[in-house]
């Protein structure tokens, strides 16, 4: 026994597992894009899910609220305003109406989306942006600083962009020799990792323009490669070995010589996405073209990258929309959710941690990126960084779940400024309208069988004093946000009286 003490590794991920959500909650009927461009093709914020469809004569992209199910009419309206097919697409992380959309056209576009979806063909774009030759596959806003976008192509270009000015900040475009494959920011946005055709990591500055790393042959294979810049600062590329096995990798960037973890996995041709969430601490790789997605943990402990579990399904997927954590369905333990595209449908499956208590579980949903910028655009191009401000997603618990709640419905999320509704809202920084706030808070339940009036009384007491906590867990996380506001203006007020702005 005590051998087996010692190899079962202590973790609470260990037993995540994925769960395929019944048929009627899919999106039936969408024409998924045949592009061959190697993007996710989806993406997902806690308002909508985005998916590149098929379309004559240009390119498009559907646009549908997030609890939308069912069979999409064909005359259902999309986003079309390319004039050629959009090989990528993004929302911005701190606005849920505005998303990014790429395009063989060598355009970026930059859309607002009406909060209950199109009603219209959508050809008007908030923004065209112009400054590739070549066709653009590579989108990534900043994730701290509001309207810091930026762009790759084809051309070799990397461009950051103001899309709150339309202007071009920077261009790199002596870094690259070859097709770039993939760009990731890292957590304060201070810096970017790159893959390119040549097989080489790269760690840039992206406002002085200069490579600050170089790993070359990171991957010995041919085939398309990835990389995601970790929390602490690691980076995790997967790739293709010399053999055509596809491959995982975690590197220090203090000590590129030699990575830190590889592992090896099977010999499926399919490009294998990773997604990352910072939260957890997890990555989730998702084969294209394949039926798997395999999940790991990454941890300060060798091997330092953990296999977890596989999830694998009869049809394979033609590409992912991952969900941003404040989509998450908190009273359900899921700590994460894939919407695996098919030919034509889209299918959730969430990533559950099974728990028997019905309270709010702080351990797996620690304070997680908001909406609200930690940063300014003009004060990101100044130079300031900074990691995104956090908020409690506690304020998506409802305790215990009605019987008929709605497994669809979002859940109220937290924002870290106040909305200023004042009284009317259920709880400070959360943004939910009325109707749904009715809906979702928990109603008082009224045993038909219990006779016994102080049975009854102290049932309903327990549930006020969990809607109370609740509600303080909310307000901490506003203000807990609201000072690192603060702490950040001050900082930066303090440099302009030095004299150092």
């Amino acid at each position: 026994m005590s051998f087996r003490r010692g190899v079962v590794r202590q973790s609470k991920f260990r037993h995540v597992f994925a769960q395929v959500w019944k048929s009627e909650h899919c999106i039936d009927d969408i024409r998924v894009s045949r592009v061959t461009w190697d993007s996710p093709l989806c993406a997902v914020n806690p308002k909508f899910i985005a998916v590149i469809v098929e379309a004559g004569g240009g390119g498009a992209f559907l646009v549908v609220p997030i609890g939308k199910s069912g069979r999409i009419d064909q005359s259902c309206p999309t986003v079309c305003g390319h004039a050629a097919p959009v090989l990528d697409i993004q929302w911005s992380p701190h606005d849920d109406n505005i998303i990014a959309s790429a395009s063989e056209d060598c355009t970026v576009k930059i859309w607002q989306i009406p909060d209950g979806g199109l009603t219209s063909p959508m050809t008007e774009a908030v923004l065209t942006l112009e400054g590739h030759s070549k066709r653009v596959g590579i989108l990534a806003w900043h994730p701290s600083a509001l309207n810091i976008l930026l762009t790759a192509g084809c051309d070799n270009l990397i461009c950051v962009w103001n899309v709150g000015t339309g202007e071009l900040v920077y261009q790199l475009s002596e870094a690259h020799p070859d097709l770039i494959y993939n760009v990731s920011w890292n957590k304060d946005g201070s810096a970017i990792c790159t893959v390119c055709k040549d097989k080489a990591l790269r760690v840039i500055d992206p406002r002085r323009g200069t490579v600050l790393k170089v790993k070359e042959k990171v991957h010995e294979g041919t085939r398309p490669m990835r990389a995601l810049f970790l929390s602490d600062g690691k980076i995790l590329t997967t790739g293709f070995s010399r053999m055509s096995e596809r491959q995982l990798a975690l590197w220090d960037t203090k000590d590129l010589s030699e990575p830190m973890a590889v592992q090896e996995m099977d010999t499926s041709n399919g490009v294998l996405l990773p997604f990352y969430d910072p939260d957890t601490n997890m990555v989730y790789l998702c084969g294209k073209g394949d039926c798997t997605i395999r999940y790991f943990e990454v941890t300060d402990e060798s091997p330092y990258v953990h296999f977890l579990s596989l999830y694998s399904s009869k049809e394979p997927q033609r590409g992912a929309g991952f969900l941003s954590k404040r989509g998450v369905d908190v009273n359900k333990c899921e700590i994460a959710r894939f919407y695996k595209l098919h030919e034509r449908k889209v299918e959730p499956i969430s990533m559950t941690v099974p728990r028997k208590s019905d309270l709010f579980q702080v351990d797996l949903y620690p304070d997680t990126a908001g909406s609200e910028p930690a940063l300014q655009a003009d004060e990101w191009i100044a130079g300031h960084d900074a990691p995104p401000l956090l908020v409690s997603l506690s304020g998506g618990y409802t305790a215990p779940p009605s019987k008929h709640r709605d497994t669809l419905r979002s859940k109220p999320q937290l924002t870290s400024q106040d909305s200023g509704s004042g009284a009317a809202s259920p709880s400070a920084g959360t943004t939910v309208s009325t109707k749904e706030t009715e809906e979702e808070q928990p109603q008082p339940r009224v045993s038909v069988k219990d006779t016994d009036g102080n049975a009854e009384r102290q049932k309903k007491e327990d549930e006020l004093l969990n809607e109370l906590l609740a509600e303080m867990k909310a307000l901490r996380a506003v203000v807990l946000a609201q000072s690192q506001r603060i702490e950040l203006l001050e900082r930066q007020l303090a440099r302009i009286e030095d004299g150092d702005v």
